[in-house]
């Protein structure tokens, strides 16, 4: 169970999300903090220019590999709108970040672009746990799940808008 700081941190990578989405991306944000609670860096999801492995989570392993020690990397947390896909968790392992809290799903992520008619990601969607099997991994955050599921369908919804396509 998050706390109050925690789903504060949470409710930023939502907002990081709307902001990728804002910018015609998918919508993923991702906040990285220390041990002693300091925000040490944010990204969104910025894939949209064709590189896909643009995540926020990805981006933020890599930061903090250049920018941390191995201590301090050990000791931090990656507060995430969903859950790391397999190439973000892999990243996350590598690096040796600490835990890991998201506020939705791969699992309900996937339900609901099914809903919506999305084609399969090219990628199993599998559990972090599955990827890194030692990182403690809290989520999802039910208080989220409307917000988040709100960002997919508005993007999804663009995506088959015919006046984007032209």
């Amino acid at each position: 169970m998050v706390d109050d700081v925690e789903l504060k941190h949470l409710r930023r990578c939502v907002e990081l999300a709307a902001k990728a989405l804002e910018a015609g991306d998918e919508p993923f944000g991702s906040v990285l903090v220390a041990g002693d609670g300091e925000v040490l860096a944010e990204d969104r999801n910025r894939v949209a220019g064709g590189d896909k492995t643009r995540h926020p989570e990805f981006e933020l392993a890599r930061w903090a590999a250049a920018n941390m020690t191995s201590d301090e990397r050990a000791m931090a947390t990656v507060f995430t709108s969903g859950e790391h896909c397999p190439m973000c968790a892999a990243a996350h392992g590598w690096v040796g970040l600490g835990r890991i809290v998201y506020a939705t799903s791969s699992q309900r992520l996937v339900a609901w672009l099914t809903e919506l008619g999305v084609s399969a990601s090219p990628v199993r969607p599998l559990p972090i746990q599955e990827i890194v099997p030692g990182v403690k991994v809290e989520g999802p955050v039910p208080e989220l799940a409307d917000q988040v599921r709100a960002l997919h369908h508005r993007s999804h919804a663009k995506s088959k808008d015919p006046a984007r396509q032209a």
